[in-house]
């Protein structure tokens, strides 16, 4: 059974269009999808859209999740079938200690691989201060991605974590994420800006190019990334459609 199916999906912020007739399989459980495009290209509300955040009205289409459409299912349903957004910026819970808030979180979801996380991502240090309180652009990414992994979702999303942290924390996320796919059956949709989470990940099944709410290209990383990185998203989808049509 396919766990997430997109069809045809069509989508309004505020009286505007993000989301413009996007259609996307995730068919195995373990398939990591990179959601690459520049600026407000529709990555984030796809993203959104998939979570069921309340501001993203679907116009047309549909969302399937283990079989079930899930278009109109509220945000909570969705996160109870196995979920789960990362998001950019967390909020913070004055009163809250991270330790307490992770004790809570294992009682529920018994992550088997929550110490080696923890140790991966440098968070034992934080565990003895308030939730997102005074933290830096890195610990915060690397906690909000340490509190999605132990709920050990069906289907994680992440929002750019590799935006506004240093080489450090980009590495060590993205070994969290590589430790993760290895171990629990979890597939993963992972949007970036910029690609640099991407040269420290192994595994990468599809690479998909979003440009004004409508994915334009999907290639393998082999095909896709050393392009992007060397001349960029235009003349990539330029080059790319050419190759294709003299295929």
């Amino acid at each position: 059974m396919t766990l997430l199916e997109i069809k045809d999906l069509k989508v309004r912020v505020n009286g505007r269009v993000v989301i413009n007739g996007i259609s996307l399989r995730v068919d195995n459980v373990g398939e990591v999808h990179v959601l690459m495009g520049p600026n407000a290209a529709g990555k984030t509300s796809l993203l959104a859209t998939i979570m069921g955040l309340p501001r993203y009205n679907v116009m047309h289409g549909s969302i399937y999740f283990d079989g079930k459409d899930i278009t109109k299912m509220p945000l909570y349903e969705r996160a109870k079938m196995g979920i789960a957004l990362a998001f950019q910026f967390p909020p913070v819970i004055k009163g809250v200690k991270l330790k307490d808030f992770v004790k809570v979180m294992l009682e529920r979801y018994h992550c088997s691989h929550a110490s080696l996380l923890a140790k991966i991502l440098d968070i034992d240090g934080l565990m003895d201060r308030y939730l997102f309180l005074g933290f830096s652009g890195g610990e915060r990414k690397r906690t909000e991605l340490y509190l999605s992994l132990i709920q050990r979702p069906k289907l994680l999303m992440l929002d750019e974590p590799d935006s506004g942290v240093d080489i450090d924390s980009i590495t060590k996320i993205a070994n969290a994420i590589e430790l993760y796919v290895e171990n629990v059956p979890s597939s993963i949709l992972l949007v970036t800006h910029s690609g640099h989470i991407l040269s420290k990940m192994k595994h990468i099944d599809y690479v998909h190019i979003i440009v004004s709410g409508r994915i334009v290209y999907t290639g393998s990383p082999d095909e896709v990334l050393p392009l992007v990185f060397k001349l960029g998203y235009k003349e990539t989808l330029s080059m790319l459609t050419d190759r294709k049509v003299k295929e």
